[in-house]
């Protein structure tokens, strides 16, 4: 989700100091964590030849967690979407070779991205993360309760999204809103119900569409943050 962020600030003509300004500025609100904290860093760093990051070569290994996660999600039935399509695209990133002759042979919409209004946009992407942070985590928690149901676990949620603020890669203060969640009804039965997140998904959807819907326009990828919103608008379906 922060990669696609970052190249949608990109395609505007961002330079990487005002992106780290950018995602600096996001951590003191409602996405601070650890991972918005060390992007602004990644995008400050320089060495004596400059800015680091753009001499990176441009492709995704794995440790093996999201793969784990997504094989999961298939054996139990759960629609962790999410995951299984950031795995999916780490593993396009690996095929850099097949990439650069495929940006020679086929071409996407023309012109470039413009927005009449780039702070407005940029608090659109800002929402847009939000929004799709929450359905990944309800997503997580989905196949959590349904392993729980198949191993006879009586898991505490609240507890493990406080264990998970104590200290990993994915802590952030975000977790604090999910142990509440689960305070305030332990018998929750995904996220997306509870009022907080209801509250901000409704508050933010519109910013949410906003990006997907351009970043399509503009034929720049957004599969996590656009398989979130498949699965929300899938998941209040009724029929």
């Amino acid at each position: 989700l922060i990669c696609e962020a970052y190249d949608l600030m990109k395609s505007l003509g961002m330079d990487q100091k005002e992106m780290a300004d950018t995602f600096t500025e996001w951590n003191k609100g409602e996405l601070d964590s650890f991972l918005i904290e060390i992007t602004s860093n990644i995008l400050n760093y320089k060495d004596k030849d400059g800015y680091l990051l753009e001499r990176i070569r441009d492709t995704a290994g794995q440790k093996g967690t999201g793969k784990w996660t997504a094989i999961a999600a298939l054996q139990y039935g759960v629609p962790v979407t999410l995951i299984g399509e950031a795995v999916f695209a780490r593993c396009l990133s690996a095929l850099k070779d097949e990439r650069v002759r495929a940006s020679k042979l086929i071409k996407g919409p023309e012109g470039k991205p413009m927005v009449s209004n780039k702070a407005e946009f940029l608090n659109h992407i800002k929402n847009a993360l939000y929004c799709a942070k929450i359905v990944s985590y309800a997503q997580g928690f989905m196949l959590m309760r349904e392993a729980a149901k198949d191993f006879g676990w009586h898991l505490n949620y609240g507890g493990i999204a406080l264990m998970w603020r104590g200290g990993c890669i994915i802590r952030s203060v975000f977790l604090g809103n999910i142990k509440e969640a689960f305070t305030r009804n332990p018998q929750l039965s995904n996220l997306l119900l509870d009022d907080f997140f209801k509250a901000a998904i409704v508050k933010n959807q519109q910013s949410w569409r906003q990006v997907v819907a351009n970043a399509t326009l503009w034929g720049i990828p957004v599969p996590t943050m656009s398989a979130a919103l498949a699965f929300y608008d899938g998941y209040r379906t009724e029929r």
